[in-house]
């Protein structure tokens, strides 16, 4: 029987950093199980300590795999504790800043926050990103698009709108989207107002069967989710992508976070939230 191996993600902030890169390295072992946690806003000694007795107390009760524990604190202090923890401590900060350090000449100020940090107009610019791709989703707006960075194009249940708010979120780039309905493609035209827009228009396609499984989790046993029905648009939107000339992205296997960077890149749009 396979043993699951825990695995404890520590920050002094939200532990975003810490899941990202940990999980990014976990990707590479597909034959192992993880028990994942994360404990976050550890910034202060006893903050850490609590966490050490956690993860002991973890160790304890699962036997002789001690957990895996990736860590992006910062304070010297902090660390220090963190690092008598009873488990595999993989410690992200002291393996790159010691090496920055040597290469920059000088030493880090290893100040808590600052990888978080964001300034007031950086924030709100992503709020009124965010605003927009919700006053523009689905094609209930079709004002304002000259503010556009990107306009999605795809037909229902693509991903327009989750990677348009993640544009904005996480980028601060206005994004809207406009779905591709079967009269459109029927009639292999798209309303004037996006014409105008034509630089912006971005399309994204799926594979016909993941479609379906979507669509299914909406409307089970119908037209609208059947395979054939979504192969169908499928071949009509791809064939309207040729013909005008606008770039599309086929997003199954993608997640939001790469379907964005990708628009981002094949769009030379600046990411904002910088």
């Amino acid at each position: 029987m396979q043993q699951t191996r825990g695995v404890f993600f520590l920050s002094d902030r939200t532990g975003i950093t810490a899941e990202t890169l940990g999980n990014m390295l976990l990707t590479q072992f597909e034959g192992v199980q993880f028990e994942r946690f994360t404990l976050p806003f550890i910034n202060s000694r006893e903050k850490a300590a609590e966490a050490v007795a956690r993860i002991n107390a973890y160790a304890r009760s699962n036997g002789h795999a001690k957990p895996l524990v990736f860590s992006t604190a910062v304070d010297d202090d902090v660390r220090v504790l963190l690092q008598a923890v009873d488990a595999v401590f993989i410690d992200f900060f002291d393996a790159f800043i010691a090496r920055l350090e040597d290469t920059l000449g000088t030493r880090a100020s290893h100040s808590m926050g600052l990888a978080h940090g964001i300034n007031p107009g950086t924030y709100y610019r992503r709020i009124e990103a965010v605003n927009y791709a919700l006053a523009h989703d689905d094609g209930v707006s079709t004002r304002n698009y000259a503010n556009a960075g990107v306009i999605l194009l795809a037909p229902s249940r693509c991903g327009k709108t989750p990677t348009c708010l993640y544009l904005g979120l996480q980028h601060g780039i206005c994004a809207a989207n406009m779905p591709l309905t079967e009269e459109n493609l029927e009639k292999e035209r798209l309303p004037e107002e996006l014409l105008a827009h034509k630089s912006k228009l971005y399309g994204l396609t799926i594979d016909p069967q993941r479609l379906s499984e979507i669509r299914s989790e909406r409307l089970p046993n119908s037209r609208y989710a059947s395979v054939e029905q979504c192969r169908h648009e499928l071949h009509l939107a791809d064939r309207m992508f040729r013909r005008l000339g606008i770039k599309a992205l086929n997003t199954t296997r993608m997640s939001v976070e790469e379907i964005a960077t990708v628009i981002l890149q094949e769009m030379d749009l600046k990411s904002l939230a910088h």
